[in-house]
């Protein structure tokens, strides 16, 4: 199966709790955009804004890294809240705004409605995109193109 990429949208404040924990989290924890990954798929994250329906403008890419093996699992977060998650490798990139990138990137199409597709919250990119993103990350491509480093397959129940 061929590569994918993926461009995942979220605050950069859970961008950061889940670079740090090893996941990602979607649409406000549903299961089926994550469904949509396999394994060795490359995903990288656009943050609107800092904090989560925050004031505070961010419209930069906040994290790159590729998806491991596994299904989806229910995480509890407190409160009733159980999201889904992913596993992924993260990679050390740096934050980068997207301003600089949109008339290169091929789901801007350098218009005025690029931010259309970000309102889905996962969708897939081109791998020029993703290159084109990492890149400006601070990354070479071949960071990217690397499978994830072998890991056993832990059973949804026992995560987290």
């Amino acid at each position: 199966m061929a590569v994918r990429s993926w461009i995942a949208v979220a605050c950069a404040e859970h961008v950061r709790r889940g670079r740090a924990e090893g996941f990602m989290q979607v649409c406000h924890g549903k299961a089926a955009p994550l469904r949509r990954l396999s394994a060795g798929d490359r995903v990288a994250y656009y943050s609107p804004t800092v904090t989560f329906r925050g004031p505070d403008p961010l419209q930069a890419f906040t994290a790159i890294g590729l998806v491991r093996p596994g299904a989806p699992y229910q995480a509890d977060m407190g409160y009733g809240f159980h999201p889904f998650r992913r596993d992924v490798d993260w990679l050390d990139g740096a934050e980068a705004p997207i301003r600089p990138l949109l008339d290169r990137l091929e789901f801007a199409r350098g218009g005025r409605t690029w931010g259309y597709q970000l309102r889905f919250g996962l969708f897939e990119v081109s791998g020029a995109d993703m290159d084109l993103i990492a890149g400006a990350m601070g990354l070479d491509d071949l960071a990217l193109r690397l499978p994830p480093p072998a890991q056993p397959e832990i059973p949804a129940l026992l995560h987290r």
